[in-house]
């Protein structure tokens, strides 16, 4: 499985579209596999259901919303800043085998899980003919 901007904090293109705010961070994210197919867990503390958004793009996830920063005072001097504000993005990239069209996802205690199973159908192998050169 290949994560898209996995290390990127600072994601340059614009979420959803030229009129959209710019994606600043990236989530922590575990995946992993089970015998019934691969959970996604996405680590959101500090968020409500309603702002997030999960689409599918082929064989990607995308993972977008916004965390509010609506409890510090406003004017403020920071001694440490590690929590992340603001608009953001993941894009995952599944490997064949899993159905992402019966992904299931619930959001509880600050965690984003998404549970895709293993597809029931098997690619089959297939010969690509060779047309025989002039």
């Amino acid at each position: 499985m290949c994560k898209v901007s996995s290390t990127v904090h600072f994601v340059t293109r614009s979420v959803g579209g030229p009129q959209s705010p710019r994606a600043h961070w990236v989530p922590n994210t575990d995946v992993y596999a089970t015998d019934n197919g691969l959970v996604i867990k996405v680590e959101l503390a500090g968020m409500r259901s309603d702002n997030l958004e999960i689409t599918i793009e082929g064989n990607r996830l995308r993972i977008s919303g916004n965390r509010p920063d609506g409890c510090r005072a406003p004017k403020c001097s920071f001694l440490v800043m590690e929590i992340n504000y603001g608009a953001f993005e993941s894009m995952l990239e599944l490997p064949p085998g899993y159905d992402l069209g019966q992904a299931k996802a619930a959001y509880l205690n600050g965690f984003l899980r998404i549970d895709v199973p293993a597809s029931q159908t098997q690619l089959k192998s297939t010969k690509v003919p060779i047309a025989a050169g002039d």
